[in-house]
Protein backbone atom coordinates (compact mmCIF):
# COMPACT_ATOMS: atom_id res chain seq x y z
CA UNK A 1 0.00 0.00 0.00
CA UNK A 2 1.12 3.66 -0.93
CA UNK A 3 -0.22 7.31 0.33
CA UNK A 4 -2.35 7.55 -2.29
CA UNK A 5 -3.76 4.11 -1.82
CA UNK A 6 -4.45 4.66 2.09
CA UNK A 7 -6.35 7.66 0.92
CA UNK A 8 -8.34 6.50 -1.53
CA UNK A 9 -9.17 3.14 0.92
CA UNK A 10 -10.31 5.67 3.64
CA UNK A 11 -12.72 7.92 1.01
CA UNK A 12 -14.08 4.42 -0.19
CA UNK A 13 -14.84 3.46 3.28
CA UNK A 14 -16.49 7.02 4.03
CA UNK A 15 -18.48 6.63 0.90
CA UNK A 16 -19.76 3.24 1.56
CA UNK A 17 -20.18 2.65 5.25
CA UNK A 18 -23.34 2.35 6.76
CA UNK A 19 -22.76 4.31 9.30
CA UNK A 20 -21.52 7.63 7.73
CA UNK A 21 -24.82 9.68 6.30
CA UNK A 22 -22.40 12.61 5.50
CA UNK A 23 -18.90 13.30 5.64
CA UNK A 24 -16.32 16.62 4.85
CA UNK A 25 -12.94 16.25 4.40
CA UNK A 26 -11.60 19.43 5.69
CA UNK A 27 -7.26 18.40 5.14
CA UNK A 28 -5.47 16.13 3.11
CA UNK A 29 -1.72 16.20 2.35
CA UNK A 30 0.41 14.10 1.05
CA UNK A 31 3.92 15.26 1.11
CA UNK A 32 7.15 12.98 -0.15
CA UNK A 33 6.95 10.15 2.47
CA UNK A 34 3.90 10.90 4.64
CA UNK A 35 0.42 11.79 4.64
CA UNK A 36 -2.26 13.53 6.71
CA UNK A 37 -6.15 13.70 6.56
CA UNK A 38 -9.06 15.33 8.75
CA UNK A 39 -12.45 14.90 8.29
CA UNK A 40 -15.71 15.48 9.94
CA UNK A 41 -18.91 12.96 9.72
CA UNK A 42 -22.09 12.75 10.53
CA UNK A 43 -22.93 9.36 11.80
CA UNK A 44 -26.73 7.71 10.85
CA UNK A 45 -27.49 8.50 14.43
CA UNK A 46 -27.07 12.23 14.01
CA UNK A 47 -23.75 11.73 16.59
CA UNK A 48 -20.49 14.23 15.17
CA UNK A 49 -17.15 12.06 14.61
CA UNK A 50 -13.83 14.15 13.71
CA UNK A 51 -11.14 11.69 12.51
CA UNK A 52 -7.89 13.52 12.21
CA UNK A 53 -4.54 11.34 11.44
CA UNK A 54 -0.69 11.51 9.99
CA UNK A 55 0.46 8.13 8.48
CA UNK A 56 3.35 7.05 6.80
CA UNK A 57 4.15 3.81 4.85
CA UNK A 58 7.53 1.85 5.53
CA UNK A 59 8.24 -1.15 3.18
CA UNK A 60 4.70 -1.03 2.23
CA UNK A 61 2.99 -1.00 5.46
CA UNK A 62 1.09 1.50 6.47
CA UNK A 63 2.16 3.14 9.73
CA UNK A 64 -0.50 5.69 12.42
CA UNK A 65 2.35 8.55 13.30
CA UNK A 66 -0.81 10.50 15.43
CA UNK A 67 -4.57 10.66 15.89
CA UNK A 68 -7.29 12.12 17.34
CA UNK A 69 -10.42 10.68 16.39
CA UNK A 70 -13.44 12.54 18.69
CA UNK A 71 -16.92 11.16 18.82
CA UNK A 72 -19.51 13.19 20.22
CA UNK A 73 -23.40 13.54 20.69
CA UNK A 74 -25.29 15.23 17.82
CA UNK A 75 -25.03 18.79 19.61
CA UNK A 76 -21.47 18.18 20.36
CA UNK A 77 -21.73 18.73 24.45
CA UNK A 78 -21.59 15.28 24.97
CA UNK A 79 -18.30 13.42 24.30
CA UNK A 80 -18.55 9.90 23.79
CA UNK A 81 -15.11 8.61 23.44
CA UNK A 82 -12.18 10.65 21.66
CA UNK A 83 -9.02 8.15 20.94
CA UNK A 84 -5.43 10.25 20.64
CA UNK A 85 -1.63 9.66 20.34
CA UNK A 86 -0.91 12.96 22.66
CA UNK A 87 1.61 12.70 25.79
CA UNK A 88 -0.73 13.05 27.98
CA UNK A 89 -0.60 10.37 30.39
CA UNK A 90 3.13 8.79 31.02
CA UNK A 91 1.81 6.29 33.02
CA UNK A 92 -0.68 4.44 31.30
CA UNK A 93 -0.19 1.35 29.97
CA UNK A 94 0.75 1.59 26.04
CA UNK A 95 1.53 4.88 26.42
CA UNK A 96 1.02 7.50 24.53
CA UNK A 97 -2.07 6.02 23.33
CA UNK A 98 -5.50 6.11 25.15
CA UNK A 99 -9.15 6.62 25.19
CA UNK A 100 -11.27 9.16 26.23
CA UNK A 101 -14.67 7.67 27.85
CA UNK A 102 -17.56 9.77 28.41
CA UNK A 103 -15.45 13.12 29.56
CA UNK A 104 -12.38 14.93 29.65
CA UNK A 105 -11.24 12.94 32.71
CA UNK A 106 -12.25 9.21 32.20
CA UNK A 107 -8.43 8.53 30.59
CA UNK A 108 -8.23 4.46 29.67
CA UNK A 109 -4.77 3.02 28.14
CA UNK A 110 -5.87 2.67 24.27
CA UNK A 111 -4.09 1.18 21.36
CA UNK A 112 -2.97 2.79 17.67
CA UNK A 113 -5.40 1.94 15.26
CA UNK A 114 -5.78 3.99 11.63
CA UNK A 115 -9.36 5.27 10.10
CA UNK A 116 -10.24 2.19 8.57
CA UNK A 117 -9.37 0.35 11.89
CA UNK A 118 -11.89 3.15 13.76
CA UNK A 119 -14.58 2.56 11.40
CA UNK A 120 -14.90 -0.80 12.01
CA UNK A 121 -15.01 -0.23 15.42
CA UNK A 122 -17.64 1.92 15.36
CA UNK A 123 -19.89 0.14 12.84
CA UNK A 124 -19.54 -2.96 15.20
CA UNK A 125 -21.31 -0.90 17.87
CA UNK A 126 -24.28 -0.09 15.69
CA UNK A 127 -25.26 -3.64 15.66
Amino acid sequence: MNLQQYIAAVQEKLHSSSIIATFEIVDERIFLNRGYLRARLTLTNDDFLEIAESFAVEEKILITLDYRYQWMNSTKDVLKKRWDSVKHFPRLSNFPHHVHVGSESNVEPGQSQNILELIELIESTFD
